[in-house]
């Protein structure tokens, strides 16, 4: 059975604040009604994420940047040409450019969420900045989860 909301969260908790969208997952899990949505999880975003569209309402990608304007952005995403398509490591856009060019239709509305983050390197904590940003986009998601579909209808961003 397909959901109709994928929230996709990419991230490596060995990396400090790249654990931003799994720790967020987590939250979501213990915290929120979940209801007609999907999690996944995993280390980076690749083609093969774009079989993971098919069939939704509405997909929120979920990530965390270094120059991401704190304490989070949040954006409609579309499919884009100008981000390279690599074999892994890829951007939203690019996924949603590989799902329009596999399944030969538009893909979900599809949104970015990116938590700011500090500090990436192999083997760090979580800054506390991080988890205040955390805190703060939970709230977010918990919103905006009572209401999806308004997204859809009002392109909503912040």
């Amino acid at each position: 059975m397909t959901f109709p909301i994928l929230i996709l969260a990419v991230g490596n908790e060995s990396r400090g604040d790249d654990a931003l969208a799994p720790l967020l997952l987590r939250q979501l899990k213990q915290h929120t009604d979940l209801s007609g949505v999907e999690l996944l999880e995993d280390f980076q975003l690749q083609i093969e994420h774009a079989a993971d569209l098919v069939d939704r309402e509405l997909v929120i990608f979920v990530d965390a940047g270094m120059d991401t304007p704190a304490p989070y952005s949040f954006y409609h995403a579309r499919p884009d040409d100008d981000h390279t398509l690599f074999s892994h490591a890829l951007a939203p856009e690019a996924v949603l450019t590989t799902y329009l060019r596999i399944y030969k239709q538009p893909p979900p509305p599809s949104y970015v969420l990116c938590l700011r983050g500090e500090q990436f390197e192999l083997g760090t904590q979580l800054t506390q900045q991080a988890r205040q940003h955390l805190q703060l986009a939970l709230e977010f998601m918990q919103k905006l989860l009572q209401e999806p579909r308004a997204l859809v209808w009002e392109g909503y961003c912040i």
